[in-house]
């Protein structure tokens, strides 16, 4: 009598895709039937999103597509800024197409971001753009007749009028009203930006029939708040008067909560494998909903991390943490255009106070705090006080701060480690106390961030004792008058140390700053649920000697110790 067989299917998984084994079992072994391949999707962090190969959000589900088009019926022109890799060029293709689909306008995008090089060579840039244009078109129309005419308008019309008339040919060669989509336009330099917005402006008073009827600048920052060198007339030009004819201003927002965790389901849908709840809130929690950081932060933890990519283990909440350290440590792309941010002085001037949580820059201006908002930095929350967008970007910011301390430090952590694994706190600051008092005025002398030196300087110490086994969780904003510290750190047991430690600037009175910290610091250990309590107080008057700063004692407030270090 034949061997009764069973088919049996084996998944093997790869970053690109997993392909399907179809074998049949026998008495004399296994025959493969058929090998079938299917692309797995993935989440995106590089470039625009593609539906069919990436997991998304719909992108005309992430603005309010009504507005848009009743701008569009309304021939406005206007601006759609958001922060960097938020999905605006996704958005903006997305519109694109749908708007042809739909058979009322012919709608181009294009990217002018190759012109940035011009600077403020206008033709050189008019130049690049108008080549960019063409490209677009003939993908649009299609018509390649415009790429060998590029020349042509530049010769005839000057580069500051080749631009507007090719867009009037165009328009006044097509049976629907033209609506162009500009990307990066922000990314223009000197009178390059300004002969553009001029031309644009400049046609705006002939659309529809003969140049756009709409157009959208889609950008980082709003085009009202540009302020643009212009060497020909040697003064800076703002947006606003350069291109006077927005209508409105649209900002493209984060991922809600909800949204965040329809994205982390896509892949759940496609590979079977669940995200834990405790997963779901971690994703959420340390990136507020910004695009790039969810996706990195998914596919870290799905794509990369051995144990997540073995589609039987769940997603659990400590290999989101794993995730996000690993996405730190690599500083990539994104992470690191944030960094280099912080070396701007009108960075510096917001960031810096709310490190502290004190408000002391006297130049602290609205201006600033726009800029900042926009290149998703900062938010501000109801009532007007300013915080760091989300923990990731959070936890970054003092840690580039303070690289250069931190890769000086001399520091093993099994000095400071007990037997049953714990950490001896109390030895960890007094020997803080020590370092801070031989080191902390020569290496603010070189810190670019001088008021927040204490600040940083104890995070760069506590990270090199705590990097690998424990987490640093950070809480500081401005107003808060104080920066919170919480540290979990891995016991052999498999539970944790849990202690909170606060910062606080002497000013004024002594006795009264460490009332108030006593005060703060015990309700955030409540929150925490944190066993050990630290309030270190950083006296900043050079007119005292460092015996008198330096003191410890030990105070109880609320049933709670708390160690009080004084520096």
């Amino acid at each position: 009598m034949k061997s009764s067989y069973i088919r049996r299917f084996f998944y093997i998984f790869s970053e690109i895709g997993f392909f399907i084994i179809v074998c049949s079992f026998h008495g004399e072994g296994f025959s493969i039937i058929r090998i079938n391949r299917n692309t797995m999707r993935f989440f995106n962090t590089a470039g625009p999103v593609n539906c069919q190969d990436h997991y998304c959000l719909p992108p005309l589900t992430r603005f309010d597509l009504p507005e848009i088009l009743t701008l569009l019926s309304q021939k406005k022109y206007f601006v759609l800024h958001a922060p960097r890799q938020s999905g605006k060029t996704s958005c903006m293709l997305a519109l694109r197409d749908y708007l042809n689909h739909q058979g009322r306008y012919v709608a181009f995008y294009m990217n002018v971001e190759t012109a940035q090089t011009a600077r403020s060579d206008v033709s050189r840039g008019i130049k690049a753009i108008i080549s960019e244009f063409a490209f677009q078109a003939d993908l649009t129309i299609p018509d390649s007749s415009l790429r060998d005419k590029i020349n042509h308008y530049i010769e005839v019309y000057g580069p500051d009028a080749a631009f507007k008339m090719v867009l009037s040919d165009v328009c006044r060669s097509v049976s629907l009203p033209v609506a162009l989509c500009i990307d990066e336009i922000d990314a223009l330099v000197g009178d390059t930006l300004i002969s553009v917005l001029r031309q644009l402006r400049s046609g705006y008073s002939e659309r529809p029939a003969h140049f756009p009827s709409s157009i959208i600048l889609c950008g980082v920052r709003d085009v009202r708040d540009y302020r643009i060198h212009s060497d020909k007339d040697k003064a800076i030009i703002t947006g606003g008067s350069a291109f006077n004819i927005k209508a409105e201003s649209l900002w493209l927002g984060n991922f809600t909560e909800e949204e965040t965790g329809i994205l982390l389901l896509e892949h759940t849908k496609e590979t079977g494998q669940v995200f834990e709840e405790g997963a779901l809130a971690a994703v959420w929690n340390l990136t507020r909903g910004q695009p790039w950081l969810v996706n990195a932060l998914a596919y870290e933890v799905c794509f990369k991390i051995e144990e997540g990519r073995n589609r039987s283990n769940p997603i659990s909440e400590s290999l989101v943490i794993k995730a996000k350290e690993r996405l730190i440590q690599r500083r990539e792309t994104h992470l690191d255009q944030l960094v280099d941010k912080l070396q701007e002085e009108r960075v510096r001037r917001v960031i810096e106070p709310i490190l502290t949580g004190e408000m002391f820059e006297k130049n602290f201006r609205p201006d600033d705090i726009s800029y900042l908002i926009d290149l998703g930095l900062i938010i501000q929350e109801q009532g007007g006080a300013l915080a760091i967008a989300n923990p990731i970007y959070q936890e970054i910011i003092p840690r580039e701060l303070s690289y250069t301390a931190q890769s000086g430090m001399a520091l093993k952590s099994v000095w400071y480690i007990g037997e049953d694994g714990r950490i001896r706190v109390n030895d960890l600051l007094l020997s803080f106390q020590q370092f801070f008092r031989e080191h902390s005025e020569s290496w603010t002398d070189i810190a670019q961030y001088k008021e927040a030196a204490p600040q940083l300087l104890l995070q760069a110490f506590l990270q090199r004792i705590i990097n690998g086994g424990g987490q640093i969780i950070r809480e500081y904003g401005l107003g808060r008058g104080r920066t919170d510290l919480f540290i979990l750190w891995h016991l052999p047991d498999g539970t944790y140390q849990r202690f909170v430690i606060e910062c606080k600037m002497v000013y004024g009175s002594r006795e009264v700053t460490i009332s108030k910290g006593l005060v703060q610091v015990t309700k955030y250990a409540d929150r925490c649920g944190a066993e050990e309590v630290y309030l270190l107080i950083f006296d900043r008057d050079k007119n005292k000697s460092w015996d008198e700063k330096i003191f410890t004692e030990t105070i109880e407030h609320q049933g709670r110790m708390v160690a009080v270090f004084g520096m």
